[in-house]
């Protein structure tokens, strides 16, 4: 009961974010399941962390203002703007990098079959729109794609931001204990009887063995908290229900991604613009497959096991060639 009455605020969290998003996503479980079904409740779904994040401040860190709040939760460009700044570059022109990367890796592998000179696969998509669209499919899809790397990842972000202000925001610093955003203790659980100022900013220091826990616990919280949408064979339509485990495995390796760019920037936008551009671009790449021996997204391209490898190398290469602190 101690260790739960210590993480009332992680509870709250949860309780909000996760029984928010199975309440919104309610009409899935009862009527017909449909691509537009998904987009249509898909995206207020993406907002109940960040009403999570509301309710732990309004209940658990009332005396804090909302500026400190805002800067403990990442909500600024953080501490060092020259830092943040080539971070948000990076995930602005690095996703469709890696998205293009674990595209032509998977073709290597032979898990996905290309067809750059018919368009098969993205002309069976167009279906009957096809014959309305005055331009080439060809100069139409790299239109799109363009759209997709510089316009996309700005409207994404504020469905990206619902999420990612709970998730790396507020959550995973609250894994690592920083105390700017755990509950304010009482001058009985302090020693010394003086409590810890509200909003008070952690300073941070390199401990890698707790940051790992703490990225893969929010990456498997992350997964879990998709199963609305997941079980119902979302991201993986052939696995069914079983899309809901795989899909774990993912926000795992990307979650630490992103993890990476929190911490190592203390602030939440490089996460969001991430996390916009590959919402953009995920599936667009596969739309590259042959009509006839269509992609299976369980293994081809940035979200299927190709995709994992891959990230999880640019990971192992970015917590060792720039290590990140625990806030304190």
């Amino acid at each position: 009961m101690t260790v739960i009455r210590r993480h009332t605020d992680v509870w709250l969290f949860l309780l909000v974010a996760f029984g928010a998003s199975w309440l919104i996503a309610l009409p899935l479980w009862t009527g017909p399941v449909s691509p537009a079904a998904f987009q249509l409740l898909g995206i207020p779904i993406m907002f109940t962390p960040s009403l999570g994040v509301l309710a732990v401040w309004l209940t658990r860190r009332r005396g804090t203002p909302l500026k400190e709040w805002a800067r403990a939760t990442g909500l600024t460009l953080g501490p060092d703007r020259g830092t943040t700044a080539p971070l948000l570059v990076a995930a602005l022109l690095g996703v469709p990098l890696l998205v293009a990367v674990a595209l032509l890796v998977s073709a290597a592998v032979g898990v996905v079959s290309l067809d750059f000179a018919g368009l098969s696969l993205y002309r069976a998509q167009l279906g009957a729109a096809l014959d309305k669209v005055p331009l080439d499919p060809g100069v139409l899809y790299v239109v799109q794609v363009a759209q997709a790397v510089l316009i996309a990842p700005f409207i994404n972000a504020i469905p990206a931001f619902g999420e990612e202000w709970g998730w790396r925001g507020w959550l995973l610093p609250r894994l690592l204990g920083d105390p700017a955003v755990a509950p304010v203790p009482t001058a009985s659980q302090v020693p010394g009887g003086s409590p810890v100022p509200a909003g008070a900013p952690g300073t941070g220091e390199r401990r890698p063995a707790r940051v790992w826990p703490a990225m893969v616990l929010s990456g498997v919280i992350w997964g879990l908290w998709h199963a609305p949408l997941t079980l119902k064979g979302y991201n993986y339509p052939a696995l069914g229900a079983w899309a809901a485990v795989l899909f774990i495995g993912f926000c795992v390796i990307f979650g630490a991604l992103l993890g990476w760019m929190r911490l190592r920037s203390r602030s939440m936008w490089p996460a969001v613009i991430a996390h916009g551009s590959l919402n953009a671009l995920a599936g667009q790449a596969l739309l590259l497959g042959d009509a006839d021996v269509p992609p299976n997204p369980a293994l081809a391209g940035i979200t299927g096991i190709v995709g994992w490898v891959l990230l999880a190398v640019v990971v192992v290469i970015a917590y060792r060639l720039r290590p990140v602190a625990v806030p304190r």
